[in-house]
């Protein structure tokens, strides 16, 4: 083929990828092609002369013993050191010949797969080129706009050169997409499929989509003064975020939340309504637990293996709960510990009980 080199640098740079890996894919579908016309069990070899600026195709045939029976089998595979000699003087039993062959020979059939082959090729080289960009991107906030909503409910998004999807069960609670509205999610992960091909897998409902909205809305986690330790979610109802600050300067809540809640409305809303709440983190699991049960005001946490034993007045008691469980089961989400409450008032009858003697029959009849 001429000028095979100019054809390889348009490709390369008409569809953004490396010269190189055009260069071997192209490579591929000359082998391929000289395969598939003239024997799949041939051995090809495909070199661009860069002077030529031409692809040059060559059948390799391995040089054997003159009472090699192979060379008589099959003489398409096989030559005798006898005959290569008369080829090359200095071969040796073990050694390839390399015979040119032209494509262009095989007429019709063979230029219309070489096309084929090229275009599949290429292909290839564009998915997986896609694939790595948003392999890379996992984890991340994407957007674009929704294109359909199909009959199982799924939210189709158009993302630049590749579409994405927000399957029904990752879509908060509540939310209504339709076409034209501009949709924001994590990326979860990229799907190569056979029928749809590369598409991104995107949720609504991960932490680490409240996460990543909260960088976006908080320079201080962006810049590294504050770092988000653990997050809790009921996606669109309510989630807890325990953060630290880096600096004596900066309070983490605080800045969290934001001049008059301004910040952590705006993830709020983009999470169609979930409440937040920002706590400061500690190491120390007492202190962590009680924290995270806020607003609830607790007088003692006593750690026992796995279990957080909370002590608290008898009007705390709802607000640790919270409406639903919702409040407890956060807490629990978010510090890893199974949290049993106790009321004051119940844990002080149970230490006098404990350190009580207790009277038997038999004490009784002594005297």
């Amino acid at each position: 083929m001429e000028k095979i080199v100019d054809i390889i640098d348009s490709i390369a740079h008409e569809k953004g990828l490396d010269v190189a890996a055009v260069t071997e894919a192209i490579k591929r579908a000359f082998i391929n092609t000289a395969k598939k016309v003239i024997g799949e069990d041939l051995e090809f070899e495909a070199e661009i002369d860069p002077k030529s600026k031409k692809m040059q195709l060559f059948q390799k045939i391995m040089v054997v013993a003159d009472d090699d029976e192979r060379a008589k089998e099959d003489p398409e595979r096989y030559v005798t050191i006898s005959e290569a000699k008369e080829i090359d003087p200095d071969v040796e039993i073990g050694d390839e010949l390399r015979f040119p062959i032209e494509l262009e020979k095989y007429g019709r059939t063979a230029a219309m797969r070489l096309h084929n082959e090229i275009e599949y090729h290429i292909q290839r080289l564009l998915e997986d080129q896609l694939f790595q960009k948003y392999k890379n991107r996992v984890g991340t906030i994407i957007s674009g706009p929704v294109t359909r909503v199909d009959e199982e409910e799924n939210t189709w998004v158009e993302i630049d050169e590749v579409k994405g999807v927000l399957p029904r069960r990752y879509r908060i609670k509540g939310e209504v997409f339709k076409p034209g509205d501009t949709l924001r999610a994590i990326l979860r992960r990229v799907v190569v499929d056979k029928v749809y091909g590369i598409y991104l897998e995107l949720s609504r409902t991960t932490p680490k989509f409240l996460e990543e909205l909260l960088k976006l809305e908080v320079p201080e986690i962006k810049d590294g003064l504050i770092t988000i330790e653990k997050v809790a979610r009921i996606p669109g109802e309510r989630a807890k975020v325990a953060v630290t600050s880096h600096s004596p300067k900066i309070d983490p809540v605080g800045a969290c939340v934001g001049v008059k809640g301004v910040r952590i409305n705006a993830v709020s809303k983009e999470l169609n309504g979930e409440n937040i709440d920002c706590i400061e983190y500690s190491p120390i699991p007492e202190i962590f637990v009680a924290r995270s049960l806020s607003p609830a005001i607790i007088t003692s946490v006593k750690i026992e293996g796995e279990k957080a034993i909370v002590t608290l007045p008898p009007d705390q008691k709802s607000k640790a709960i919270g409406k639903s469980g919702i409040n407890i089961r956060l807490a629990s989400m978010l510090t890893g510990y199974e949290i049993e409450l106790v009321e004051k008032g119940a844990a002080v009858e149970e230490q006098k009980e404990e350190e009580e003697p207790k009277i038997t029959l038999q004490d009784l009849f002594k005297d």
